[in-house]
This record gives C-alpha cells, structure tokens and sequence, in this order.
C-alpha cells in the first residue's frame, strides 16, 4: 500500500478519549488531535510539577482528574465524554522505575488496562479503542533481528511484563467481551522509544540532555553502546490514528501493530547522544556514567518490525533520526530560551502535517 496520511475529515469534529493526557505522548496525541478539529477528553492524573501538558494551547479540549483504577470514575468520565474512539495510553512508563515500585507498575499498567476496558463494555457511542504498550513487550532473546507482531510475548523487568501482560489482558477482554457484531473493535499499538520535545520523564535520554545541557552540564549517558529504534513521537501517533480510523471503518479487527522508525535509524545511544549535543551546538557534550553505577537489567538490542503497518495501513515514518533528532534538540533549546511549549509543538504538529509523504 502506498503511503497515506491521516484523514483530517475523519477527526474532525470526531469525540476521542484519551487516558494519560497529561503523559508526553498523550500531551502530543491531544495536541494533534485538537489542530485536527477532534473534541477531546483527557482522563488521567500526573502530579508531576513540570509537564509538557500544562503548556498546551488546546481547543475543543475537556479534562477529569482520577485515577485509572478507579472503575466508577473511569466509567462516569467515559459516558460524559460521549466518545467514539478511545486511545489509552495511561500507564507507569518507566523501565526503571519499575525497579522501585514494581507494584505500582503492574497496578497501573495491567489492572489499569482492564478497568478501561470494562468501562468500555458499557458504552453508547465508541466504535475503535487503540490500547498502548510497547516495543518492550516481545521476549528479547538478543537476537539480531527486528521483533514482528507474531513473536513471542516476555519481559525481564517489571515495566516489560507489565506490558506484556496488558497485551494479553486487551486481547483476551477483546475476544470474551466485544466479538462481532459488537461494534466496538480493539487492537494494541507497540512503538519504540519516541523523542520530541516537552518530554521531561526521568531516566530517558534526551529529557536528561535537555536538562544537563540545559544547565551548562554535560550529559552521561547509562550504555551507550545499546541501540533502540528512536523516532519522533508524531510518527506512532499518527500511526495510531490511522489504526483507530480502520478499525471504526470495520476494516481490521482485534490485532497487534508495530509502529517502529526504518530499520537504519535503529541507532545507539553514543549516536544519539552524539547527534543531539552537534543539533545543541555550542559547549554541548556528553559522557559515559562511571562504572560504579547499579546494575539493572535493560535490553542491549531492541528493534522492531513495522512492516505489516506499511503494507496494510499505508503507515511509513516520515521524519528519518537524523530529523527527529534535530528538531527534538531545537525544541528544547528554544524552550529554555524563552517560547513557550504550546507554540513549539503547533510548529512541529504544522510541519509535520505539511509535508507530503514522500515514501
């Protein structure tokens, strides 16, 4: 299939839910959806004090606080939402994190997932529900080789399996609960490690350049001899889009997706770090962490395959690393001088949906 674009009539004016609204990419997801003319409603909390979210210039835009396992108020904001696609993407995203309160992680991320799915067995209007887990859901053997959708499911560390689990929990609730002629269709959505800015996450890459450069401090990179499939954050959001836009078309069922960049921006982490301090410019630099640090486990080689998106969803990444990279490092640079988060995202989303696919 030849490459295709999001379908701006199909959003606007569309009722789309979003769980973790206030998270980097839902803040993005939102953004997107609202410069499209979509009416959306974000269900989520984040006590975090700086957020990507806070900043945003959003129309058509409705808000509840609560907590995703809380199944009466995840109910009650769904019906007052009247909505017809819902994207949950609420979720402890943190592979380290993890480590520190594995419980949370599974609470939210698996637990979490039911209840948003039990909401949805209720409702009046949904027609496409697109449930976010991760390129980190698939047993990472170390092979050199990119995962495909049919692989084996795993996870070593708790945000891994957590992860895994949801996949499991979305398309067992899937198959027991909304089988034809139930209206409602399901499918989750795996992507790699996306960059842009505004994501101010702790113990991710380029939020921690952001800030260390930021303060005139070089970055220190964990491992940078890892590699992950690095790509800006409006690649697998419009990914997801298109995926959400069959499903209420009928024309794909219960599934799992790939949303990876191209196998060659598979990068590691030195070459991130490398390309992002060149895009900073001036007294930017980077540095190995000292030896001393604890050990915990994170994959060493991660890729995925996303070639069932392109041939049957029409879906390509559009910004190449090189790209991704540099407008992610402009992004924050211009932030800590001054513009604001809100603007810089209109002019990423403005550019983005400029250009024509070029695939």
């Amino acid at each position: 299939m030849s490459m295709r674009q999001v379908d701006r009539q199909f959003w606007n004016g569309k009722r789309v839910f979003v769980t973790g609204h206030m998270g980097f990419k839902g803040a993005w997801l939102v953004s997107l959806l609202s410069h499209l003319g979509a009416k959306t409603f974000g269900f989520g909390k984040d006590e975090r004090e700086k957020l990507l979210y806070r900043e945003l210039r959003l129309a058509g835009h409705t808000r509840r606080v609560g907590d995703i396992n809380d199944l009466g108020a995840v109910k009650a904001a769904l019906a007052e939402s009247g909505a017809e696609v819902l994207f949950h993407l609420a979720a402890q995203p943190i592979v380290l994190t993890s480590y520190d309160d594995p419980l949370a992680t599974f609470e939210t991320n698996v637990l979490g997932t039911v209840r948003v799915l039990e909401a949805a067995r209720k409702s009046a209007n949904l027609k496409a529900i697109v449930v976010i887990t991760s390129d980190k859901v698939y047993q990472n053997d170390g092979a050199s080789r990119a995962f495909r959708e049919g692989d084996p499911l795993g996870g070593a560390d708790p945000y891994s399996a957590s992860k895994a689990a949801a996949e499991i929990v979305a398309h067992s609730m899937a198959r027991s609960f909304f089988p034809p002629p139930n209206p409602i269709r399901i499918a989750t959505a795996r992507a790699g490690n996306v960059i842009g800015g505004g994501d101010w996450a702790d113990f991710r890459l380029l939020p921690d350049a952001a800030r260390a450069i930021g303060a005139g401090q070089p970055l220190v990179c964990r491992n940078p001899a890892s590699t992950r499939p690095w790509q800006h954050v409006l690649d697998p959001l419009s990914g997801y889009m298109m995926l959400a836009e069959d499903l209420a078309h009928r024309k794909t069922d219960i599934d799992a997706w790939n949303f990876g960049p191209a196998q060659e921006d598979v990068l590691t982490v030195g070459e991130v770090a490398d390309r992002f301090v060149a895009a900073w410019g001036g007294d930017a630099k980077w540095m190995t962490e000292s030896s001393q640090a604890p050990v915990r486990h994170e994959a060493k080689l991660l890729a995925i395959d996303s070639s069932r998106a392109q041939r049957e969803l029409g879906w390509y990444p559009r910004w190449r690393s090189r790209e991704a990279i540099e407008r992610t490092a402009s992004w924050y640079r211009d932030h800590y001088t001054g513009v604001g988060g809100g603007e810089l995202v209109e002019r990423d989303i403005a550019s983005y949906l400029s250009e024509a696919p070029n695939h």
